[in-house]
């Protein structure tokens, strides 16, 4: 028997797929297309995931309209995290791809709120 695709992404099942499973209690903002919640292992004091709702795996998978609501949400997770933590930056980006580190194929973004003299900065060379 094989797999039906449309439940099927990266060899991962939608029905398992851990961002799926998650109840809506854990919330800390969603619209329509998309939500926001406490990374499990944050790499940083108040770290978000804003992952869109329909299970996609990869960043360049996602509609127009699935990327600007994971766009309204990321201002919205700013001002809560301002709010909260008082960061004094913030690194925010994907990794898309098993050799970018992607290890949840579902696709979402990372918002790391960042503190003067935290350790393990996260750098982009360009």
């Amino acid at each position: 028997m094989g797999w039906d695709k449309r439940i099927v992404v990266r060899g991962i099942r939608m029905n398992e797929c851990i961002f799926c499973k998650l109840p809506k209690e854990v919330n800390l903002v969603e619209n329509e297309l998309a939500r926001a919640f406490y990374d499990k292992y944050p790499v940083s004091e108040g770290h978000v995931l804003i992952v869109p709702k329909k299970h996609a795996a990869s960043f360049f998978d996602a509609t127009a309209e699935e990327m600007a609501s994971v766009g309204d949400l990321l201002t919205k997770v700013k001002e809560l995290l301002d709010e909260r933590f008082h960061p004094d930056g913030y690194n925010v980006g994907a990794n898309v791809g098993t050799a970018a580190g992607q290890t949840v194929f579902h696709w979402h973004i990372h918002v790391i709120p960042r503190y003067n003299g935290d350790a393990g900065t996260v750098r982009w060379h360009t």
